[in-house]
């Protein structure tokens, strides 16, 4: 016989109308359920040589690395007869049964908008008629769910694996098919206000990126300003430090102040600081090597981060502004093969046409505006995002209940 795969919990307060199961107390009218019973369909996808750059689009594990299709991630297969099984149809979901172990049980659901192709090492997941696709997909998202893919996951050196056995063995709390859909309608709402956001965040950036280039091009000049610009190197209107590098064995996790080393988020933490707030960082090597960054407050400057310090007549906020919008130019200066890095003599000789200090501090203050309405737009963003998975956790354990 074999053993279900469930995360027991006890409780000894039954409210009236629920009952105790393996996964808890839930509604009397809810079942405990088998996933491989659910389930019409999983598989893993074709086996084939995705290397070439078009024909029929087929998903790979990078596919779904954000949680959504990404169709610019994605494999091509030669445009021939054979694989229409592996075609995907609306409501499918693909969940990641072969990674590391912390995008292990990633997935997501495939809208029907483009026609795309199940892929090796992504699992394809099709609900049968007793359970909503969109219920499945909310389920599979929650704590529990990617919580139940870390206790069946085999590890192995780089990366672990899930088999479609265990996957189908692992229980999940199904209400009747009515309040499925409504509880899939329900969350369906706030994915719909996620969207939307996230679609004005892309709209802001992409109006920021317009006004960046005009304003720091002088092509856009604000009113009541008419000087000329001239052409300066980085090293005449700035202070370029490398930093002082620290071992991670003396990193913390929660101290106070972050450390920048060569990466977009910080390597860790320590109690001091070698570096005061309102300073621009770059990146000098790794992935992230360019990356140009404002900390507002005081931090640890890593051995693989440059500093950047505006000398007297010059706009801070102005030039991290100009070299944010010259990112690209930037990652332009690297040097090596191994792991590439930017010399600070050729970041220091770089050269820009500058405008006087009154018209660079209202250049600074038009953009700094536009990146804060940016942050509230994300702000906003996280909050809903915080939100849904709240209702999600309360609508999916039956603790809060929908009419349907």
């Amino acid at each position: 016989m074999v053993k279900p795969i469930t995360a027991m919990t006890h409780d000894t307060d039954i409210p009236q109308g629920y009952k105790a199961t393996a996964l808890g107390v839930i509604p009397q009218k809810w079942e405990v359920k088998f996933l491989g019973d659910l389930l019409s369909r999983c598989t893993n996808g074709l086996t084939y040589d995705v290397s070439i750059t078009c024909g029929i689009p087929v998903t790979r594990i990078e596919t779904i690395s954000t949680g959504e299709i990404n169709y610019a991630k994605v494999g091509y297969i030669p445009n021939e007869s054979g694989y229409e099984t592996f075609r995907m149809q609306k409501g499918d979901i693909l969940y990641s049964h072969i990674n590391s172990l912390s995008q292990i049980g990633k997935v997501a659901y495939y809208k029907g908008d483009k026609e795309i192709y199940h892929g090796m090492n992504l699992l394809l997941l099709r609900a049968n008629e007793s359970l909503d696709k969109q219920y499945l997909y909310y389920t599979l998202l929650t704590d529990h769910m990617r919580h139940m893919a870390q206790v069946i996951a085999k590890p192995a050196v780089n990366q672990a694996s899930i088999s479609t056995s265990d996957l189908k063995r692992v229980k999940i709390a199904v209400p009747p098919l009515a309040e499925q859909r409504k509880i899939a309608e329900v969350l369906g709402v706030w994915d719909e206000a996620i969207e939307k956001q996230a679609r004005l965040i892309e709209k802001l950036a992409l109006r920021k990126r317009g006004l960046m280039q005009r304003l720091l091009s002088a092509k856009l000049r604000l009113p009541g300003f008419s000087d000329p610009w001239k052409e300066l190197k980085i090293n005449k209107i700035t202070i370029i430090r490398k930093g002082e590098q620290v071992n991670k064995d003396v990193l913390f996790s929660n101290a106070k102040y972050p450390v920048i080393n060569g990466g977009i988020t910080p390597s860790g933490y320590l109690d001091i600081y070698n570096t005061k707030a309102n300073t621009i960082t770059i990146s000098e090597g790794g992935n992230s090597c360019d990356y140009v960054n404002f900390m507002t407050t005081p931090f640890w400057s890593g051995g693989h981060c440059y500093t950047i310090e505006a000398k007297d007549g010059i706009n801070n906020l102005c030039i991290y502004q100009l070299l944010k919008n010259n990112e690209k130019y930037i990652m332009s200066l690297r040097v090596g093969s191994g792991l590439p890095n930017i010399q600070i003599k050729d970041l220091g000789n770089l050269k820009f046409m500058i405008p006087t200090y009154q018209e660079q501090t209202a250049i600074a203050e038009v953009l700094t505006a536009s990146d804060r309405e940016i942050e509230l737009a994300k702000e906003k963003l996280e909050r809903l995002r915080r939100q849904k998975r709240g209702l999600m956790q309360q609508l999916l354990t039956g603790k809060k209940r929908v009419k349907y």
